[in-house]
């Protein structure tokens, strides 16, 4: 009886140490994941701001400060669609994502975490350009989307880096 109880809860705790690293709470413990979770919360609350100034037909008070700095200006232009979609909704759904694979604790999500952040980075990148050399406009909800994308990507390699080498996981 004692082999039959001792396979038993050797199985058991098994089947405990595979839940514990891909559930949620797991993955609270790490500070780097609640981190990159609040910048995922931040950037889609400021998507959402622009996504309403997107469709507003009214100003805004909180983003329309002088001749350099309007949230309106930058998102009724026509640089705020891509075919057709809001860039602030292209944003939501990209932070959406980003807080789906960062509360799971697998690798291939932590790389798809990298890589989709990369992708959002440079997107964010090339729209700041925009503002700069094109509309010659700021928008500050814009400005605080791209310093919460900077610090996901920066965090993400800084987990990715953590864990080790990802062609170790990738291919198996």
């Amino acid at each position: 009886m004692g082999a039959r109880h001792w396979r038993k809860t050797d199985r058991s705790a098994a089947i405990a140490d595979v839940e514990h690293k891909d559930w949620v709470p797991t993955a609270m413990k790490n500070g780097l994941t609640i981190a990159i979770l609040a910048l995922c919360i931040i950037g889609a609350v400021l998507s959402g701001f622009s996504l309403h100034s997107h469709y507003g037909t009214s100003k805004t008070e909180y983003c329309d400060l002088d001749k350099t700095f309007d949230c309106d200006l930058v998102n009724r232009s026509s640089f705020s669609t891509v075919m057709r979609i809001p860039v602030a909704l292209i944003g939501l759904i990209g932070y959406v994502f980003l807080f789906a694979v960062s509360v799971i604790r697998r690798r291939v999500f932590s790389i798809m975490r990298l890589v989709a952040s990369l992708v959002g980075f440079s997107f964010a990148l090339y729209l700041a350009y925009i503002e700069a050399r094109v509309l010659a406009v700021w928008c500050l909800l814009c400005i605080g989307s791209l310093v919460a994308i900077a610090g996901i990507h920066v965090l993400s390699i800084v987990a990715v880096w953590r864990r080790g080498s990802p062609m170790v996981e990738i291919g198996g």
